[in-house]
């Protein structure tokens, strides 16, 4: 079997993929593999934010051959109080913000809704979509596209994410400095930040706030896949 882990950014993968083969491809799709004991294959693949970067990644992940399962993984921003930074959740659908597609993920908590935008969003979009989706919990950028992806190749879907960010997270606005292949300019958002101190402690906070959320979701990641390898030795 052949699973496919999908994210952003290498920062999201970081504790799950400590000491798996890494390479990198020539659209700079960076990929991280691991076989474990019964013969199944862990494709881990990021290559930035946003759905041009998902589907890119996605092809990289299927590189080596066709995907029996995919997870999409990942930081969101919470648009629901009730879910708080540094947690992690598997969520039980995947809305996409442009067409108003819904899809089911496998194995998710009831009622915890994940919606895809096609743009990094602030405090009043979050609370916006809330109240258009009640049982929307977080909103990343990339989910959507790979559960139509899924979908397409009739494979089980699965979506953990961590939370980076509060609803009332006080951030810069990111999606002047993100390049079309869906990467962080980083040196022109520190020269931005450099003149703005009212953002260094909620940068500060989001860092911190993400490593935990990383670690959390790598938790959940590895519990899930196995506890799905048992269940697979005990069926043979």
């Amino acid at each position: 079997m052949r699973i496919g882990i999908i994210a952003a950014l290498p920062g999201e993968l970081k504790p799950l993929v400590r000491g798996w083969q890494a390479s990198t491809l020539k659209d700079g799709t960076r990929l991280w593999t691991r076989t474990v004991p019964n013969g199944d294959v862990w494709v881990a693949a990021c290559s930035g934010m946003g759905a041009e970067a998902a589907r890119r990644a996605f092809a990289g992940a299927e590189a080596g051959g066709p995907l029996d399962q995919v997870l999409s993984v990942g930081w969101a921003g919470a648009v629901f109080e009730g879910v708080k930074p540094g947690e992690a959740l598997r969520l039980s659908a995947i809305i996409d913000a442009k067409t108003g597609e819904r899809f089911q993920a496998a194995s998710g908590r009831p009622k915890t809704e994940l919606v895809t935008a096609a743009r990094v969003v602030d405090g009043r979009e979050k609370t916006r979509l809330r109240a258009t989706y009640p049982h929307a919990v977080m909103v990343d950028m990339e989910a959507a596209t790979i559960a139509r992806l899924a979908l397409m190749r009739g494979i089980p879907l699965i979506c953990i994410k961590g939370v980076s960010d509060g609803v009332g997270a006080a951030l810069p606005d990111l999606n002047p400095y993100l390049s079309s292949k869906g990467q962080l300019r980083l040196l022109p958002f520190l020269a931005h930040l450099a003149v703005r101190p009212t953002y260094w402690k909620s940068i500060a906070e989001l860092n911190r706030n993400s490593s935990n959320a990383a670690k959390t979701m790598c938790d959940l990641i590895i519990e899930f896949l196995e506890d799905q390898n048992v269940d697979q030795l005990n069926r043979t």
